[in-house]
């Protein structure tokens, strides 16, 4: 699978399989973070990976009401980073959130190519889960990104995230988001 193909192939789907990962797919997407590039390589990620019931049944416990369908994860790596190991630019630009992004994003990809689903969300207590998972406190706990293979089971999911499983949600247009040259001028090419 090339880079282009695990781009539009990728989703942030909510149906999944039980089974564990085999070690050398985690292995795989470890590697895949540990090559995203950071600022003056800093690499500002700590993740706690989450495969052995005890840490699982922790890391699960933080979840939002709306992620229970992440219950049946067999696979769970905590994203958390702190703004001292990365650079500190001008104008609040400091990058560990960016970094982190960026290897989350590669691990997203990895995931794809091995035919996994790799969904990071937001919705948890991050002060329950940085206790149960021993992060200290200057650390923010910024993802948690729920790996599993694809399942058939949607039993979990509320019929709002069942509709979002037919079909990847409408990007919005260009123009929108992406300037020609200057704020606010639509890109058209």
């Amino acid at each position: 699978m090339d880079v282009l193909e695990a781009i539009h192939r990728r989703r942030a789907l909510r149906i999944f399989d039980t089974r564990p990962v085999e070690g050398e797919k985690v292995l795989g997407l470890v590697e895949a973070m540990k090559l995203a590039p950071s600022c003056n390589n800093n690499q500002p990620w700590r993740i706690v990976v989450c495969r052995d019931q005890e840490s699982l049944e922790k890391a699960k416990g933080a979840l939002s009401k709306g992620n229970v369908y992440a219950t049946r994860a067999p696979l769970i790596f905590v994203v958390a980073a702190k703004v001292e190991d990365d650079c500190h630019l001008s104008d609040r630009r400091d990058y560990f959130l960016f970094g982190c992004g960026m290897a989350v994003g590669q691990l997203m990809l990895r995931a794809t190519e091995l035919g996994l689903i790799a969904h990071p969300i937001a919705g948890y207590d991050p002060v329950l889960l940085k206790k149960e998972l021993g992060i200290p406190d200057e650390y923010v706990a910024i993802t948690m990104v729920n790996i599993a293979y694809p399942g058939t089971d949607n039993s979990l999911l509320s019929d709002k995230q069942r509709e979002l499983e037919k079909a990847r949600p409408e990007r919005k247009p260009t123009g929108e988001n992406f300037f020609d040259g200057s704020w606010g001028v639509p890109l058209s090419i």
